[in-house]
């Protein structure tokens, strides 16, 4: 087995374009000359299912109240958060999606030597380097021929002399996910080193038994931020939150804007929270459709790698010509080759609809037998 290399690097050049993400169905559009909801988007990791009901609800009832300027504190959403999660409501920051919080993150701890893995989400890079242009970041390289999974052990060893360090969980683009009894070890071991361990669970709903927000009351060193984008499909209202150590809150506040995470988005977050028949629908969802792509991925000779998230991170040879091909087309899939230790060989696609999967396996079958 190979363990992961690390790479340490102060040039910003370094960072791949960065601010290059899924979900860009506008440029697309205009590009075909076609209207966005027709376009077929692989590339943003969304629930199939779309917007809860009972969040459209919400809203619809909520829209005469615009005029008002949203809870700064977002008090109602967070006490509902400390319910759910049996947590403090103290604890927890609100954003304008996890990605906000990033970015405070790297703003309050303004850490000099970070430690992240290779691939995984670019932005924690990113948020670090506004902070600090002289920014030491160690790539711990994560190793195809181990499918991607991180070695805790060797991660801890990794720490030693960091500042903070980043973990996604489950990764993206990988997919991969780190148990509980893993990460507790690592944050264990942040915690005697001194060093900031910043859990994104952005894909955690999908495994909610191996989440450790309730461990930060516990560690001084832990953060953890999660996202609703993802699982309950709210990527175009923006909202996230973070679980954070006490001694940090004041100084959270006191560097994080205004007013970002607007109203709607609170009470769109609210009804989420509430409405399990959603989350048990996805779960039956997921579980089908991720059995039917995966059999289909086998049939047609496509390199995919096990994921506990709704993506997939697939190898393909000529995946530049798939893109190309398939954009044509009005299909979008995530290019990875601007992810650090991933090239042009590999795409991500989410896990969508039944429809939807059976269109992409079939344009996965034509490339594969050209």
């Amino acid at each position: 087995m190979k363990y992961a290399k690390i790479r340490t690097h102060t040039d910003n050049r370094s960072l791949n374009s960065g601010s290059k993400h899924g979900g860009n169905i506008y440029r697309l559009a205009e590009e075909l000359g076609m209207h966005e909801e027709k376009m077929l988007d692989f590339s943003a990791s969304i629930n199939p299912l779309g917007v809860p009901e009972s969040v459209q609800l919400e809203i619809q009832r909520n829209m005469k109240y615009l005029y008002n300027y949203p809870d700064p504190d977002a008090m109602a959403l967070r006490q509902h958060l400390s319910a759910y999660h049996d947590i403090d409501a103290e604890s927890i920051i609100c954003g304008n999606g996890s990605t906000e919080l990033i970015y405070l993150v790297a703003r309050v701890l303004h850490p000099m030597k970070i430690l992240i893995p290779a691939p995984t989400f670019s932005e924690y890079e990113r948020a670090c380097r506004t902070e600090s242009y002289r920014l030491q970041v160690a790539s711990f390289q994560l190793q195809e021929e181990n499918e991607f999974e991180i070695n805790p052990d060797e991660f801890i060893k990794s720490m030693k002399r960091c500042d903070a360090a980043f973990l996604c969980n489950p990764n993206n683009p990988t997919g991969r996910l780190i148990k509980k009894n893993a990460v507790l070890r690592i944050a264990d071991a942040a915690k005697k080193l001194k060093c900031f361990l910043v859990i994104d669970e952005a894909f955690m709903d999908f495994r909610p038994e191996d989440s450790v927000i309730n461990e930060v009351k516990n560690n001084p060193y832990l953060i953890v931020l999660r996202s609703m984008t993802k699982f309950y499909a709210l990527s175009g209202l923006r909202i996230g939150y973070g679980v954070f150590p006490q001694h940090l809150i004041k100084a959270l506040n006191e560097h994080k804007e205004p007013w970002t995470v607007n109203m709607l988005a609170q009470k769109a977050g609210l009804a989420a929270l509430k409405d399990r028949t959603y989350r048990d629908k996805t779960f039956r969802l997921m579980n089908r459709e991720k059995r039917f792509l995966e059999n289909g991925f086998k049939k047609i000779g496509v390199t995919f790698y096990h994921s506990d998230a709704n993506f997939y991170l697939l190898k393909i040879n000529d995946a530049e010509g798939l893109c190309r091909g398939l954009r044509k087309k009005g299909i979008l899939v995530r290019d990875c080759s601007n992810f650090r230790g991933l090239d042009s060989r590999y795409i991500r696609i989410a896990v969508k609809a039944h429809e939807e999967n059976t269109m992409l396996l079939k344009e996965l079958a034509e490339t594969a037998q050209k």
